[in-house]
């Protein structure tokens, strides 16, 4: 048996993990216009060099994200699915239980119908449209519809409907979050909290988040470094605090180009 102070200076001697790194996936990592991660090769090599670890966040479901976590060599990491409502753990590739799911959507047909109506979400598609609104194959897209905490949706009304649509679901505690391609609903929890619970988990020298969206926001300002891709597609984001001070910056180059341009860079800057 180890001596409890034998035990502490192994701890101590162990070398703490010099990066953690958060990413939303769509039009951050993958190419808005065919899902490619190709361009960000150099950087993901680099990081897993230096023992960095690559946290993917993003709205897709667990389904989707274990395929590809494998497919880019991240298995080893947990991942933040379903933007923030669930976690999938590292080697895990199974489709999560769904009871949050089949009571969010009980809730939303709670709605009163003129509001409900404008919202057209994964459960109301078939995997065709699914297909049409996403860009996937018809594989992926049946991957995309194994919900567990969350509905992606697509917001057909006004503004104004909108926020007494948003009015309503507050009153069953669900939230919503605007990412780069739908209006997602869950029960509150965002990317941000579970970043907070993996870096307390893990303990990195530092860390860094990258995203394009609203919904990346609170992972943005949460971290050592954040960096906002930039995404033609959609309306920039407002300046963040902490870009004034250059602890948030931005890329000119769109997608998994800009970030690994961006990677790059902050790795030479951290002398990593």
């Amino acid at each position: 048996m180890l001596t409890l102070a034998l035990e502490i200076n192994l701890v101590l001697m162990k070398p703490r993990m010099p990066l953690l790194v958060f990413t939303d996936l769509d039009g951050t990592l993958l190419s808005h216009q065919d899902y490619s991660w190709d361009a960000a090769r150099p950087a993901l090599e680099r990081l897993a060099g230096i023992g960095a670890g690559v946290v993917l966040a993003s709205s897709k479901t667990g389904a989707e994200i274990g395929i590809l976590r494998v497919s880019m060599g991240l298995q080893q990491w947990p991942a933040i699915v379903e933007n923030g409502a669930g976690l999938l753990e590292p080697d895990a590739t199974a489709a999560l239980e769904a009871s949050t799911y089949a009571q969010l959507r009980a809730n939303l047909m709670k709605i009163s119908a003129n509001l409900r109506d404008c919202f057209r979400g994964f459960g109301d598609m078939d995997l065709s449209e699914i297909c049409k609104r996403t860009g996937l194959p018809q594989a992926d897209a049946q991957r995309a519809q194994q919900r567990a905490f969350s509905e992606p949706g697509v917001w057909l009304g006004t503004t104004e409907q909108k926020a007494n649509f948003l009015k309503q679901l507050a009153k069953f505690g669900i939230a919503a979050r605007e990412g780069g391609r739908f209006l997602t609903l869950s029960f509150g929890q965002t990317k941000a909290d579970q970043m907070a619970l993996i870096t307390s988990r893990f303990a990195p020298r530092h860390t860094i988040a990258l995203g394009d969206a609203p919904n990346d926001v609170e992972m943005l300002e949460a971290t050592d470094v954040g960096v906002i891709i930039a995404n033609p597609h959609k309306s920039p984001l407002p300046s963040l605090e902490g870009e004034a001070a250059g602890r948030i910056t931005r890329t000119t180059y769109e997608g998994p180009k800009g970030w690994n341009e961006a990677m790059l860079a902050h790795l030479e800057r951290l002398e990593l």
